[in-house]
């Protein structure tokens, strides 16, 4: 679709950036308060009395609830609007984000987690869709990366912000002072969202139940474009997500001999490498959309191959300057992530973004759970032998590329077809 205007493609402009800036504020928000055990983990254990396995149970059970809430929150988001949705998911995650402030005991902290998981599954597919909706198709791409380099800015918060509250002032203070600004993303959203712009309205369609689920999601998954999203997803985002997410800082500290405030630096630079990678991936894809597979195997390939280098250094601890290479690298994860939604955008029809979006969304958060339970056992049975544990990283890796392959061939020539058939329509368009 590049250079291309579609029939009733969205105008852009600032009224646009203006209104999606308020769904991204929300996605901002909700990435702090579901990163914010990342720079807490080990003080997690010692509050809650936990070992690695359970400590990694918080993280778990959070990506669940996110993984599972995917499709019916895509279905949402095509029924309902993206305001509405956004709206309960603030009160969600914000609800969560207190209640994890307050929690007495290991059970009560991690019913905070799920809340806090719910909420933030309703953000990034009502913000793709809030994208889709106010700006024209060609600068899609762009539109989403940015939509992530915000996210990963949320991040960056938890990293610098939230990690020294939580040391200066306690965990209660740091954890129930961060959820105010839950409340301020809801009352802009009320205030200031819009689902559309005038005059580019959907279709109005009558409920119809089960049957109307069935068909959006079989007719999404039908698309070799949605599934290939996924694997893309699934493939791309868990190596930087498990890092910031949890075991990060206590690799870094534990097995490599850090002090927490290098440590620190570090994920600050996995953090900083995303924002500065979105931009150019986007740019990238922008121009060149056939970019999009070579980005996305070239990061799964440099991403396992500074893993290997790390992991299986010899000598007790890896050279800080491996260390930095390792977090550079880390920081592509999340925009090569990004490219699953390029390839199920194009894949799907308006009406069935926010479904096709959502089965893309999973991968990734599926990826991430999984591995985030394996390093946790892992450490575990092999008395915290972070070599072995994350190895687990290469099989999920290893999976995915052989998806991707599988089913590159068949998502071209689908999306070939789609793009001629829409030129003919723009051919065809009366003035």
């Amino acid at each position: 679709m590049n250079g291309i205007t579609l029939p009733g493609d969205p105008p852009g402009g600032r009224k646009a950036v203006t209104v999606w800036s308020v769904g991204v504020a929300v996605y901002f928000v909700a990435v702090i308060f579901r990163t914010s055990l990342g720079v807490a983990g080990l003080d997690a254990a010692d509050r809650f009395h936990v070992n690695a396995s359970a400590l990694s149970t918080f993280s778990i059970l959070q990506l669940l609830v996110y993984a599972g809430m995917q499709i019916p929150v895509g279905l949402l988001v095509d029924r309902l609007g993206t305001k509405k949705v956004l709206s309960i998911g603030a009160v969600l995650f914000t609800a969560g984000q207190l209640g994890f402030a307050f929690s007495p005991s290991y059970g009560t902290a991690l019913a905070s987690r799920a809340l806090l998981g719910c909420g933030d599954a309703m953000t990034f597919i009502s913000v793709l869709r809030l994208g889709t909706r106010w700006f024209p198709a060609r600068r899609g791409p762009l539109v989403a990366q940015l939509a992530g380099l915000v996210g990963m800015a949320g991040n960056l918060i938890s990293t610098l912000v939230l990690a020294r509250l939580l040391h200066s002032v306690g965990w209660t203070p740091a954890f129930a002072g961060s959820a105010l600004a839950g409340a301020v993303v809801l009352v802009l959203t009320l205030l200031f969202l819009k689902d559309h712009p005038d005059g580019h309205e959907p279709e109005p369609s009558p409920h119809q139940g089960a049957a109307y689920v069935r068909r959006q999601i079989a007719a999404a998954w039908r698309e070799p474009g949605t599934r290939l999203g996924m694997w893309v997803h699934f493939t791309t985002q868990f190596p930087a997500m498990v890092f910031l997410l949890l075991w990060g800082l206590p690799f870094l500290v534990q097995a490599q001999g850090l002090s927490r405030a290098t440590a620190g630096e570090l994920l600050t630079l996995v953090v900083l490498s995303n924002m500065a990678v979105g931009l150019v991936y986007g740019q990238i894809v922008a121009r060149r959309h056939e970019a999009r597979l070579p980005l996305a195997l070239g990061t799964v390939g440099a991403t396992a191959l500074m893993w290997a280098l790390t992991l299986f250094w010899p000598g007790d601890h890896a050279p800080m300057g491996l260390l930095a290479a390792l977090c550079v690298v880390l920081g592509a994860c999340g925009p090569a992530s990004m490219l699953g939604f390029d390839f199920a955008r194009p894949a799907n029809p308006p009406e069935r973004q926010g479904t096709a979006s959502g089965i893309t969304n999973m991968g990734g958060f599926i990826a991430s759970m999984t591995t985030l339970f394996a390093i946790g056992v892992l450490l575990d049975a092999t008395g915290e032998d972070y070599s072995v544990a994350f190895s687990a990283v290469f099989a999920l890796q290893l999976l995915g590329v052989t998806q991707i392959l599988r089913l590159r061939g068949r998502a071209a020539l689908r999306e070939r077809e789609r793009l001629v058939a829409s030129r003919v329509e723009t051919v065809h368009v009366p003035a």
